[in-house]
């Protein structure tokens, strides 16, 4: 499991409500002087967001509301997440599509509400974040934080600190850190269950092939979480699908042949992964979703569920996730082994 770290430190929440068309950083030299890579507007139904730009293009949209990433746009402007045209942006129900955070519980892996409470809670911008572990001038980024309310107190009965890096980079790739401390003072330990839930983009579900989790033993949600070996080379997809690939490797790929682009998933310090489609069915049923909505996305979320992470107090536990795309077909074994690195 990736890092669990005994660390104790003094952070301030920014408490006033965040003024929108705010900079929070530039890129400085020659004629970028004035390119504003994070800036803090207003969103759908006025909610504040925050916008990271590259100078080459690229761009992600982060909402406080679930600390979210709704939007991550290649240098050509073409969208890579997938959000429901029916998404609703209005608290507290959550935003359907992007980059949901599942904590302190995904699905129903426990008696707290499907996902937990993370997704449907306001986070704040963190004033005082750890620094980064790459001093990188070109790295557009924002931190977030969200500690319990007296009434998540009220179903989660323990203090934490989760602090959210989000990191678009020169060439586009998009970095999730998450840091999640256990805050206690009564040095009870609590344990949790994890994902980014994210929602990929694609032309359309019957083109896609995922790589990287050929002969792993996976959770059927399906069948009430029944034990099976994936068999064959890729996955491709005909019918609903949820399961939960354990022990999964630090690379996933999932390639679009329509568009000719495969997306790139990097992982460290989650050890599963969850694969889930509605397909039409429970697509047609979900009301923030639409008939068709199933067609052009496939979640593959990068999560910590079979096996809990647990907390002494003053531990932390890191999850990384970094996302990227490369043309054309890929395939995991011409790749040499890469670790997931800071952000």
């Amino acid at each position: 499991m990736q890092g669990i770290e005994k660390k104790k430190t003094k952070e301030t929440i920014l408490r006033q409500p965040v003024s929108p068309e705010t900079t929070t950083s530039k890129q400085k030299g020659g004629p970028s002087d004035h390119f504003q890579n994070v800036q803090v507007v207003k969103g759908i139904n006025g909610l504040d967001k925050v916008v990271l730009r590259q100078i080459r293009g690229s761009s992600a949209e982060v909402y406080l509301y679930g600390g979210q990433v709704t939007s991550w746009k290649n240098d050509r402007g073409e969208q890579l997440l997938f959000v429901s045209n029916k998404a609703i942006f209005k608290p507290p129900k959550e935003i359907r599509g992007g980059i949901p955070i599942c904590f302190p519980q995904f699905s129903d892996f426990g008696s707290l509400e499907k996902h937990g409470f993370a997704r449907n809670r306001m986070w704040s911008i963190d004033t005082n974040p750890p620094p980064p572990t790459t001093n990188s001038p070109s790295r557009a980024a924002i931190d977030l934080i969200l500690k319990p309310s007296k009434e998540d107190l009220k179903i989660f009965p323990h203090s934490f600190e989760f602090r959210l890096r989000v990191t678009l980079g020169l060439e586009g790739e998009l970095m999730l850190t998450s840091r999640i401390r256990n805050a206690n003072s009564d040095q009870k330990p609590f344990k949790f269950t994890f994902a980014y839930h994210t929602y990929f983009s694609v032309s359309d579900i019957s083109e896609v092939r995922v790589e990287g989790l050929e002969t792993l033993d996976y959770l059927d949600n399906m069948k009430k979480r029944e034990r099976f070996t994936e068999q064959g080379d890729a996955l491709t997809f005909e019918s609903e699908v949820d399961k939960v690939y354990l022990s999964s490797p630090t690379e996933i790929a999932v390639m679009d042949h329509e568009r000719k682009r495969t997306f790139l998933i990097r992982k460290n310090g989650l050890p599963d992964a969850v694969v889930w489609n509605p397909w039409d069915k429970k697509s047609k049923a979900m009301a923030d979703l639409g008939d068709n909505g199933y067609k052009h996305m496939i979640c593959i979320e990068a999560a910590a569920v079979e096996k809990p992470i647990f907390l002494k107090p003053g531990e932390e536990w890191i999850g990384r996730q970094e996302l990227s795309t490369v043309p054309a077909s890929y395939y995991c074994s011409e790749l040499d082994p890469w670790r997931v690195g800071g952000s």
